[in-house]
Order: structure tokens, then sequence, then C-alpha cells
């Protein structure tokens, strides 16, 4: 059995619970997924469940419960049975991606989740671009981020990283660590205090489950090793995975991410802070940063205030958010396009049926 508060119910649940949801059935939080199956944990118990026929039907996809979210169920979980999801509560944040490929689908990556850790080994894997990018999304989220530079037994120079990262990502506390050594974990380990809910995002090989055992104290969740030649990881976590720490802490595990779209624009202006201040000094207010007279960005990269390269980057994630909300409007016409279709189909059976008396 679980405390509520433990598992991290607080007054934006509760207010739910008092305006939406009604009191009956029992309150729990789903701490994984298994291919449609839902482990669940609750002040009755834990076990798996599955959604409501209901639910199935009326809820997009976006919307399906992922790891984090709080739901209610219609008895109390147990081994030998599946309970059911007869409710799916509000998420106060929510990390969403792009899912891989052309089609332009949102997946949850966790809900509910207070602090975000975005994780890049200090080995050959290390890219800032990346981090930049999978800070975007948190930042997108609602929750609060921060960055792990993890391996740091195997960097030269992890002050000099660390450094890097932090004038690139300004506001944005960079920890440095090395997990497999138990070493540089007592200032994550502070933050993650009782009731709060942190979670470890990152490219497979970055060492996310050696930290969630580093900080577990115990070789709980499987891990790989990386390939030689490129610094490279295996997916070794294949689920989503919420975890208790000893302290009271939340920690939530995902599986390495070798894709990371960003759905929208959002989030972008959280981490090219200095571009879009430097932005509102340019002389036109749509200025592009090209040629334009008077742009406070191009003066800023002439001078060395900022690398050009970030000017890049922050333009390259524009234009991959933009083309991923162009395709999903596409495949939402398209979508409701068939629909229609169906509809109109179904409405012609049954107006020639009833001709046909």
């Amino acid at each position: 059995m679980y405390q509520l508060s433990t598992l991290g119910f607080g007054p934006f649940f509760e207010n739910q619970l008092a305006n939406k949801i009604t009191n009956d059935g029992i309150l729990a939080r789903i701490a994984a997924e298994h291919r449609g199956a839902y482990q669940v944990w609750s002040n009755a118990g834990a076990g798996f469940a599955q959604l409501s026929g209901r639910l199935l039907r009326e809820l997009a996809e976006e919307a399906f419960p992922g790891v984090g979210d709080w739901v209610k169920l219609k008895s109390a979980p147990g081994p030998g049975h599946n309970t059911i999801i007869e409710a799916v509560f509000e998420r106060r944040t929510v990390f969403v991606r792009g899912a891989a490929g052309r089609e332009a689908r949102a997946q949850v990556v966790a809900a509910n989740v207070d602090l975000v850790f975005a994780v890049c080994g200090l080995d050959a894997d290390y890219n800032v671009r990346r981090i930049e990018r999978y800070l975007a999304r948190i930042w997108a989220s609602g929750a609060q981020a921060a960055v792990i530079l993890n391996k740091a037994d195997l960097c030269e120079d992890p002050v000099a990283r660390s450094i890097e990262v932090e004038g690139l990502c300004p506001g944005v506390t960079v920890y440095v660590c090395s997990a497999l050594q138990r070493q540089g974990l007592d200032e994550i380990k502070s933050l993650l205090q009782p009731g709060l809910t942190a979670a470890l995002v990152g490219s497979s090989g970055a060492g996310k489950s050696t930290l969630v055992n580093a900080l577990l104290g115990e070789e709980r969740m499987a891990t790989g090793a990386v390939r030689a030649r490129d610094g490279r990881g295996c997916h070794v976590t294949s689920h989503r995975q919420l975890v208790l720490l000893p302290g009271g802490g939340l920690l939530l595990d995902t599986p390495g991410m070798r894709e990371l779209q960003l759905l929208d624009e959002e989030g972008l202006s959280s981490v090219f802070a200095d571009i879009e201040e430097l932005s509102e000094q340019c002389r036109f207010k749509d200025c592009g940063h090209n040629s334009e007279p008077g742009c406070a960005v191009k003066e800023a990269i002439a001078t060395g205030q900022i690398p050009a390269e970030r000017l890049e980057h922050y333009r390259k994630l524009e234009r991959e958010a933009q083309a991923y909300q162009l395709r999903h409007h596409e495949h939402q016409r398209r979508k409701s396009e068939k629909e229609w279709g169906q509809l109109y189909d179904e409405a012609k059976r049954i107006r020639d049926w009833k001709r046909s008396k």
C-alpha cells in the first residue's frame, strides 16, 4: 500500500476530485505501462488495470493515460486480476514528443512530473545541440528543467563541459556526476524530496538506468554497455517505469530516444532566451536575422556575443516544429474526412434500408 501524498497527490488533483470526479472508486497513479495494461499504485494496494470501454471510445490518443498519470479505479488492484480505469485526471504537466517516423502523432513520455533531467553522457555521445532540443520539450511540458552530465569518469575536463552547457542553456542548473562510480550524486539526491516526481530523459547509452540504480542504492534496473566506436547505447530500458526512492521521492526512468521531434515552438523561447531578447532590439519586428539592417542578433554574432551555430540550431528547431504542425494539421484533416465519409456511408445504408421496407 502507498500513501497518496507519497505518490505525489496534491491540491491540483484534489480539486478535480471535488469538482469533476465522483468520490467513489480508488485513486491510483500509473507506475508503468505494458502494451495497454497499466501497473497502478494506490493506498489500497498495487496491481494492474485496463481502460474501460467507454474511455477507449471517448479518449483521443494523446489523452490515453501515461506513466505518472492519476486515475480512478473501479475497484482495488491486486494480484491475479485487472481492475478497470474509469476516469483520468487532468495533467498538471506533461512531457510530449512527436512519435518517431513521418506520422504526425504525439506521444506522452511522462505525466505530472515536477522536474525533468536531460541526461547526456560525457563520452563520445556528448552533444550540446541535443541537450537544447530536450530542454525545449521540458520547458514546454510545464516542468522544471535541469541537466545531468553523466560519465564524468570518461571525460578529461568535465568542468569545461559543464561551463559550456551552462553558457548555452541559461537558467538551467547543470549537475556533473558518474553514476557508475557513484560520484557527484549528493546534489541530485537532495532535490528528490518526498512526494516530488522527477524524470530522466536522454538518448540510449546516456546512463539513465545506471543513474536510477545509483540513486536507489541497488541494481534494480537493467543496464547495458555502449558501442566502443561511437558511444551509442542499445535500448535496454523497454518501457517507462516509476520507482520510489528510499528518501521518498519518485523517479521516472524512460527508454532512450534516438529521435526527439518537436511538436511546436513551445519551449524554444526559454532555451534560446538570449536570441529572443536580442530580437526585441532589432530594427524590424519581423526581422529574420539574415541580411536585414539593424539586426541585433547578427550584430551579437559578429561581436562574438553568441555563436553563429546557436542561431542556426534555433532556426532548425523552429523549422522542424513548423513542419510537424503542418503534417499534424494535414493528418487531422484526412482523419476528419475519413470519419465523415464513414458517417455518410452509414447514413446512406440506413436510408437504403428504410426505402426497402
